[in-house]
Parts: C-alpha cells; sequence; structure tokens
C-alpha cells in the first residue's frame, strides 16, 4: 500500500484539499489544482485530464452536503445536468482544435465584470428573488454553454453558473453555489469521460488528490451552509478577481502581450 503513495508530492494532496474547500463555497478550485500539477511536471494536456478526475471528487462532495440538507434537489436538476455534461463532452472534444487566444484574452475581463457585479449589487443574500428566465430555457440555453465552456477551457466555471443563477433564475446565492456545484459535476463528469477517452488522466495522482478535494469540499460546504451569503460573496469576488490576475500575469495572456506592445 506504501508505494502507491510513492513519487506523489504532498503539495498536490494539500492543493487538492485547499482547493475543494474554496470550490464548494465559491468555485476557482482550479486556480489551485491545475498551476499545481503544472508545476509537478505534467504535461498541460495531462494537467486538465487529471485535474478533472480529481475535481469530480470535491464537486461530488459538495453535492452530496448540500443535497442533505435540502439545498439542491439533484432528481429536480436532472435535465439540466444532463445538459451540463453533454456540453461537457462537446467542448472537451473541441479543446484540441480550437484556438484558446480569445477566450484567453477576454475571460479576465468578464471575471472582473463578475466580481463587480456581485460586489455592487445590493440586497443579494440567500433568499429567491423573481426568475428573469424559465427553468425549462434556462436548462435548454444556458446550463449546456457554460457546460461547454467548461469542458473547452475550464477556469471561471463555477462563476459563470453561480452569476447565471442569481441573475436569470432568481436563486439566492446558497441555493444557487449548491445547484452551481450539481451542474459543475456533470460538466466536470462530461470533460473527465473525453480525456479519459483520448488516455490523458494520471489515475494515481488524480485519486490521491480527489480524496483530498472530497474532505476539503465536505468542510467548505459545511461553512457555506452555516455562515451562507456572508462569507459565499466576499469569498466569491475574491477568487473571480485572483482568477483575473493569474490569468493577466501569464506571460502568453493575448491581453497582456497586446497592452504591453499597444
Amino acid at each position: 500500500m506504501s508505494a502507491f503513495f510513492e513519487n506523489i508530492p504532498i503539495l498536490l494532496i494539500i492543493a487538492a484539499f485547499a482547493a475543494g474547500f474554496i470550490d464548494s463555497i465559491a468555485g476557482g478550485g482550479g486556480l489551485i489544482t491545475v498551476p499545481a500539477l503544472l508545476l509537478a511536471g505534467f504535461s498541460p494536456v495531462e494537467s486538465l485530464g487529471t485535474n478533472k478526475l480529481q475535481s469530480l471528487f470535491g464537486s461530488a462532495s459538495a453535492t452530496i452536503a448540500y443535497a442533505q440538507k435540502g439545498f439542491v434537489h439533484p432528481s429536480k436538476q436532472l435535465p439540466s445536468a444532463l445538459m451540463s455534461a453533454i456540453g461537457g463532452v462537446a467542448g472537451a472534444l473541441l479543446a484540441g482544435f480550437l484556438p484558446g487566444d480569445v477566450l484567453r484574452a477576454f475571460l479576465p475581463i468578464l471575471l472582473v465584470a463578475i466580481a463587480i457585479y456581485f460586489a455592487v449589487k445590493p440586497n443579494m443574500g440567500d433568499v429567491d428573488r423573481a426568475q428573469r428566465i424559465t427553468p425549462f430555457m434556462f436548462g435548454i440555453a444556458v446550463v449546456p454553454l457554460i457546460g461547454f465552456y467548461d469542458g473547452l477551457f475550464g477556469p471561471g466555471t463555477g462563476s459563470f453558473f453561480m452569476l447565471s443563477f442569481v441573475s436569470l433564475a432568481g436563486f439566492g446565492i446558497l441555493k444557487a453555489t449548491a445547484n452551481t456545484k450539481l451542474l459543475n459535476f456533470a460538466s466536470n463528469l462530461g470533460g473527465f469521460v473525453t480525456f479519459a477517452f483520448l488516455g490523458v488522466i494520471n489515475w494515481k495522482v488524480g485519486l490521491l488528490m480527489g480524496i483530498a478535494q472530497f474532505a476539503g469540499a465536505r468542510v467548505g460546504a459545511g461553512l457555506a451552509m452555516q455562515i451562507g451569503a456572508r462569507i459565499i460573496k466576499p469569498l466569491l469576488i475574491i477568487v473571480c478577481l485572483a482568477l483575473a490576475a493569474k490569468l493577466l500575469l501569464d506571460a502568453d495572456n493575448p491581453l497582456r502581450v497586446w497592452l504591453t506592445n499597444g
């Protein structure tokens, strides 16, 4: 059994636990785990594939925790989850063919906009508000697009789901967080199946990180349900800004190159 744990950087286990904790509250766990995998020496595509495997544990753990307390009803969201998974498969299949420069250029701007929206939006708490779109239209129009993005690129998926649930579906922040985890699990599953088919997953590392993710997500979801919007809202803003900053700091980010040379 000890041989199974050999050559596994402890950094990856710590990163997975921290990612599970943060992701279960505000999303953005990939901001921690993907760079950690790259630093550990994995190729970009293997990092993405392995990240999909381990993130399944975190999103599943958070979904179970929220479902046990009645903040999400998986049976009611099953059609939307299916659409999210289909979107994840489609995005992952196209990930190797479509250029990511446009996404990497505009994603920081979108994330900053989301952070500003949650920061300045008044009366945003855990109470549901009026819907701006029917559940049916939300499930067939919004969900698969975000799932597609998750399979294609990934960073910020939880933030996009959160924004959609709050601004379009009228969910309170805690309920939006709970339902985001379910749909994020579905899109992760779709992407994972595709990456597994392509053979770009390190199973041992992914499973060990997944165990740590599961534990971290359980702790994070419990804290979110105790404190609600008071912790979810500020952490979501911080995660969006941190992810935007990380993307802009990447030397090959097209927006940074344009600003530097322009």
